[in-house]
C-alpha cells in the first residue's frame, strides 16, 4: 500500500523526528509529469512485493523546496529514508543512465537501489 504524504508529514520523516525505526520508499511527483504517471503502476507493485517497508508518494507542488532540502533535481525521484535516531539516513536514487521512455526508470534499477539501501 501507497500513502500519500503531507507537507508535515514529511518533514517530520526528514527531520527526525520520527523516532520508530523504519525504512521508507518515497517516491516524489508532480501532476504534470507524464513519466511521475506511468510510473505509478511499477511502484504499487514494489510496494505490494516490499511488505517490510512502507512506501510514500510526495507531490513536490505541496512543498516546492523539498529538492533543495533532499538534494534531488526533478521527478520523478525515488528515496529512501530510514527513520529513528536524531537524523534519518536519506538515500536518492541516481537518475539512469539511459531512462526508460516511459517511466524514467527501470524497474530493476528500483529494485536494486532498494536492496543495496536497506
Amino acid at each position: 500500500m501507497i500513502q500519500r504524504l503531507s507537507k508535515k508529514a514529511l518533514q517530520q520523516i526528514l527531520s527526525g523526528q520520527i523516532k520508530e525505526e523504519a525504512t521508507c520508499v518515497v517516491k516524489f511527483y508532480a501532476n504534470k509529469c507524464p513519466y511521475c504517471h506511468s510510473l505509478s503502476e511499477s511502484y504499487k507493485e514494489l510496494a505490494d512485493e516490499y511488505s517490510d517497508l512502507h512506501f510514500f508518494a510526495f507531490n513536490i507542488q505541496d512543498y516546492p523546496q523539498v529538492e533543495k532540502v533532499v538534494g534531488f533535481d526533478g521527478v520523478p525521484t525515488v528515496t529512501l529514508v530510514k527513520t529513528g535516531g536524531n537524523r534519518p539516513k536519506i538515500r536518492v536514487l541516481k537518475d539512469p543512465e539511459k531512462p526508460n521512455k516511459e517511466t524514467w526508470y527501470h524497474l530493476e534499477d528500483i529494485k536494486e537501489f532498494i536492496k543495496k539501501e536497506k
